[in-house]
C-alpha cells in the first residue's frame, strides 16, 4: 500500500523504503488501491492475494538491489 499510494500520487519512489511499523490508510483505501492496480476486472481474493505477494516479493528484491539504489541512478543516468 505504501508504494502504490505514493505511486498514484506521483511521488518520487527512488528514496522511499517500506516501513512495516508504519500504518497508512484504512482497510477500505487499501482494498480500493489493490483493486485499481491488480489489472483484473473483479478479481477473486486468490488473485488479489497472488498480486500482493508477487508485488511484495518484487519490491523487496528491488529495495535490496544495488542496481535500483539511488546511488546507481547517479552513476547510470537514464538506467
Amino acid at each position: 500500500y505504501q508504494y502504490l499510494s505514493r505511486y498514484k500520487r506521483e511521488e518520487d519512489l527512488d528514496h522511499f523504503l517500506f516501513t512495516p511499523e508504519r500504518t497508512e490508510g484504512t482497510e477500505e483505501e487499501c482494498l480500493k488501491l489493490l483493486l485499481e492496480f491488480c489489472g483484473r476486472h473483479n478479481p477473486s481474493w486468490t488473485e488479489l492475494s497472488n498480486f500482493t505477494h508477487f508485488l511484495n516479493f518484487q519490491l523487496s528484491k528491488c529495495e535490496k538491489s544495488v542496481f535500483c539504489s539511488p546511488a546507481a541512478g547517479e552513476d547510470f543516468q537514464g538506467f
